[in-house]
């Protein structure tokens, strides 16, 4: 796997934060009134709130809670972003989605998203090197095969299958920094909503072709969500890291759990903590207490999946496409 890293530090582009859950491609039915914990933070100033719905009596008042634990605790010292939805249960939970974060490497979701679409308003399918470029970016995150596809689709189809897929928060990085393009929670399980149920953007063919690559993600990158998951599912995940220079890591991770009756997305985004284990901690704490809440279990103990050797640079392209 290539890395590309440290280009001089860039001004981070800001979209207005949204403050629920952008709806996703198919509409997810929530209870009426949310469960929500809010703190105070340091400087005074009320603290992002943890607000779950769930037509299942209980658990979104045990997501609540379990959540708010653990992203107000001392290991949380960084920025944490979380949206989820389970269909199952017509559950959905957000703490500060409307975040804006560089994407680092999830943006390979939307770069195969992006192909996928392109192929099929030209009504044919990838190629053999398409298939090849995108097998390597996503189950490896090889970042030369995401900046030729970048290149060979152009910002514009890029743009134009975000704004298809409904992510109205997400901007791709206009100079070709596609590691730098910024994204928050909510749209990016919009992402995963649309790749897990029919929709007017990806056929069901381009969707169970996403899923299957996103399935097939090498062991020492599935780390994340993936913690905790219940043995019964099918785990689609992808996962982003990046050191900014002068700044902490921005760790990602996010996924689609299916098969017999699950059927839930989880997305955490984090920046600024402590180092890349530390943010990758994080996430699966996070991880498998909502694989516990959603499917009534108790909290897997086991390694923790972090507990594999973890890479010690960034993937996510922070090199334009000028220069490569």
């Amino acid at each position: 796997m290539s890395h590309r890293i440290f280009a001089p530090a860039r001004g981070v582009r800001r979209s207005l934060a949204v403050t629920a859950l952008i709806a996703v491609t198919a509409p997810i039915a929530v209870a009426a009134t949310p469960a929500s914990a809010a703190s105070a933070s340091a400087n005074g100033r009320t603290a992002p709130q943890v607000v779950c719905t769930s037509a299942k009596s209980g658990l979104a008042d045990r997501l609540t809670e379990d959540i708010g634990t653990l992203v107000n605790s001392p290991d949380a010292n960084g920025h944490t972003s979380l949206a989820l939805y389970d269909r199952t249960t017509k559950t959905s939970c957000t703490y500060d989605a409307g975040r804006q974060y560089d994407s680092a490497s999830v943006v390979k979701v939307i770069v195969l998203g992006a192909l996928l679409r392109q192929a099929q308003d030209e009504h044919r399918d990838l190629t053999e090197v398409e298939r090849t470029l995108a097998t390597k970016m996503i189950t490896r995150s090889d970042n030369d095969s995401t900046t030729t596809l970048w290149k060979q689709l152009g910002l514009a189809r890029i743009q134009e299958f975000v704004r298809l897929a409904g992510m109205q928060h997400t901007v791709p990085d206009p100079d070709g920094y596609w590691g730098l393009t910024q994204i928050n929670a909510a749209d990016q399980l919009t992402l995963m909503a649309l790749l897990t149920a029919t929709n007017s953007v990806l056929n069901d063919d381009s969707r169970a072709y996403a899923l299957d690559l996103m399935s097939q993600v090498i062991p020492d990158q599935r780390w994340g969500v993936p913690a905790g998951a219940p043995s019964g599912a099918q785990v689609h995940v992808k996962n982003g890291w990046l050191q900014r220079t002068g700044g902490g890591w921005r760790v990602h991770s996010i996924g689609a759990f299916t098969g017999g009756d699950y059927d839930y997305g989880i997305a955490v985004l984090t920046s600024d903590h402590a180092s890349m284990p530390a943010s990758v901690k994080v996430i699966e704490d996070l991880a498998r207490k909502i694989h516990a809440d959603l499917n009534n279990t108790p909290a897997h103990t086991g390694q923790a999946l972090y507990g594999r050797r973890l890479p010690a640079t960034s993937d996510g392209s922070l090199v334009p496409n000028s220069a490569r």
